[in-house]
């Protein structure tokens, strides 16, 4: 008997027969993803695109901490927003541990800096490139970063792709907080980890075949838009092209 070509196949027969229970943690697993990035992308965008425009003393240290929060472990976060959220906690009245809810925030708080960080690099650089030009025209700091966010919005929406594939495939923060209570906070990362302990080798690849689908798909969703982007810009440059010649 080979354990992984069996575990492979017998994976492969619960994906084609829609098993419940692995399509339950998948759709919870998403969800929980994708309402963390929309609320740590909602606030990121915006702090990113002032801190890339705005001049303020203790800037340099402000970056720095933000740098630093990109490499904070999620078991880290998770332990914060534990210790947050327990009964002795200051916001244990709110009685969101091991709940749908204490994981959101979880993920919300271990996405938010790289979506700031990404942000703020990407409208800076842009700035140093069309920043002069809009000075000179009158723009201030806030209308130029919200102009150089519309004209960057094809990196921006890669930044947010991003977040998501690195949401969704987090395991330590919801883990902690969520406690893996089975049908109501398992997601597939710790899905995976607990079935794989307990020796459920086909839930456990029928899981992790499928957060590769996902992460398949967020890539190619990346890669696609960096080609229109492409395409975008090339049409445009030929237009100018085609009009100066005329």
């Amino acid at each position: 008997m080979n354990t992984f070509t069996d575990s492979v196949a017998a994976a492969a027969r619960l994906m084609a027969s829609a098993d419940p229970v692995l399509f339950a943690i998948v759709g919870r697993s998403l969800a929980v993803s994708a309402s963390a990035c929309v609320l740590a992308c909602g606030f990121g965008l915006l702090l990113g695109a002032w801190l890339a425009v705005a001049r303020f003393k203790g800037r340099a240290v402000v970056l720095a901490v933000l740098n630093t929060f990109l490499a904070l472990p999620s078991v880290v976060v998770g332990l914060v927003i534990y210790l947050l959220l327990s009964r002795s906690g200051p916001l244990g009245f709110l009685g969101w541990l091991f709940s749908f809810k204490a994981m959101v925030l979880a993920q919300t708080v271990l996405v938010l800096p790289m979506v700031t960080a990404l942000t703020r690099q990407v409208i800076e650089d842009a700035d140093r490139g069309h920043g002069e030009q809009l000075r000179s025209l009158g723009a201030g700091p806030l209308l130029r970063s919200l102009l150089i966010a519309a004209d960057e919005r094809y990196a921006l929406i890669t930044v947010l792709i991003a977040a998501f594939g690195r949401a969704v495939s987090e395991v330590g923060a919801v883990m902690v907080v969520g406690g893996n209570i089975d049908g109501f906070t398992r997601v597939m990362t710790t899905a995976i980890a607990l079935e794989t302990s307990k020796g459920d080798l086909p839930l456990a690849v029928a899981l992790g075949l499928v957060l590769l689908l996902v992460v398949l798909v967020l890539n190619l969703a990346i890669a696609a838009l960096r080609a229109w982007r492409e395409r975008a810009d090339g049409g445009v440059a030929e237009a100018m092209r085609g009009g100066l010649g005329a």
